[in-house]
């Protein structure tokens, strides 16, 4: 027997390199001599340089950058094909993870950091920027990212604005005489995990503010300041990047990468399937395995394991789901392709716990996933 290992990470709790090693320490106490391949995927969030990265037999780089709350972080990023193609991770610049609980605020923070990364990689020498967007703590439309590369914001006054999401709705006037000239020569690729629009009640403020502690109130300001921010776009340099699928995500930074670098946008997964073999490890396997932290309905909407399901799809193999947990709304995932979904969670426990035993829960139903597929 043939499988294809392929899962994202359970965000939180173990990579998706780790679950897919997991998932292999189940079948192997079945199946000694099954072969396995494992090709972890990601979505344009976490994990994404590090699969790019393996995939390609690249290299990671450490250097500091301004942190979403303006302190300095380190953060890693890695570039493969002879150091000409960089891969950044907006989580590791500019992340809710680089916030304490207590000060995660999008009125204030920043993208500057993703900006001094974007241009770390130009000093090395680097043509192609792959960014994927997934997991910012931010909710400027990209104005800091710009700023670090040049670009400059002017309130009605004439005066030079500041950093954060605050600033978004005094902005009057933008010049980009002094961004970085070397952008014009790189290709710069956005891998993003979301379709959501820059505004509205799907824009960027709206779905994503609240979950990086934006209050009501702060979430109406955002939502016009990035309108403002679009509308500015629009009236100076003719780009229409309001209504443009991803171009909300992480916090409005698609948009503002759109707009500045004049980045392309992709679905993270397609990213990841264009710089890896894993369409022709599909065609020779028997089964496809993936899973996530959590599967739903939500999981439609370019999340990773729909990206594989479509792949595997397209070539006639089953496809089995195992998350870390799975909502009871699911029949649109089976209508849509999946084959089997199952929650790794093996009896009722607490979210803490299920992330605290994760590898031996995905290790034993692992194991009754063969033994299903093994009788006879």
């Amino acid at each position: 027997m043939k499988l294809l290992l392929s899962p994202d990470s359970y965000k939180g709790s173990l990579t998706a390199k780790e679950v897919a090693e997991n998932m292999e320490i189940g079948i192997k106490s079945i199946l000694p001599n099954a072969h396995i391949i494992k090709l972890p995927i990601a979505d344009g969030g976490e994990g994404t340089v590090e699969i790019l990265i393996n995939a390609n037999n690249g290299m990671l780089h450490r250097t500091c950058v301004t942190g979403p709350i303006n302190d300095s972080i380190p953060v890693t990023f890695g570039t493969f094909n002879n150091n000409k193609t960089a891969v950044i991770e907006v989580a590791e610049s500019s992340g809710l993870t680089k916030v304490p609980l207590e000060k995660r605020n999008p009125w204030e923070t920043t993208s500057y950091g993703t900006g001094e990364i974007i241009k770390y990689a130009l000093n090395m020498g680097c043509t192609e920027i792959i960014i994927g967007l997934g997991g910012s703590a931010t909710n400027d439309g990209g104005i800091g990212m710009a700023q670090a590369l040049g670009v400059k914001f002017y309130d009605k006054c004439g005066e030079e604005i500041g950093r954060g999401g605050k600033e978004l709705l005094n902005i009057n006037k933008i010049d980009v005489s002094g961004l970085d000239s070397r952008i014009n020569e790189c290709k710069i690729i956005i891998a993003s995990d979301v379709s959501n629009v820059l505004c509205g009640k799907q824009g960027a403020s709206a779905i994503f503010g609240p979950q990086k502690g934006a209050t009501p109130k702060v979430v109406e300001k955002l939502d016009k300041g990035l309108e403002n921010l679009g509308q500015q776009i629009h009236k100076e340099f003719k780009k229409d990047i309001m209504n443009i699928p991803g171009a909300g995500a992480a916090g409005g930074l698609g948009a503002g990468i759109l707009a500045f670098l004049s980045g392309e946008m992709k679905k993270g997964i397609d990213v990841i399937f264009e710089y890896t073999d894993i369409e022709k490890e599909v065609i020779a396997t028997d089964y496809v395995i993936t899973g996530e932290g959590f599967t739903d309905k939500q999981t439609l909407y370019g999340k990773a394991p729909y990206g594989v399901m479509l792949l595997a799809k397209k070539h006639n193999k089953p496809l089995i789901c195992i998350s870390g947990g799975v909502s009871t709304e699911v029949e649109e995932l089976y209508k849509a392709g999946m084959d089997v979904i199952l929650s790794a969670m093996q009896a009722p426990m607490s979210l803490n716990k299920a992330m605290e035993f994760a590898d031996e829960n995905i290790q034993q139903t692992t194991v009754s996933l063969i033994r299903t597929l093994i009788i006879k």
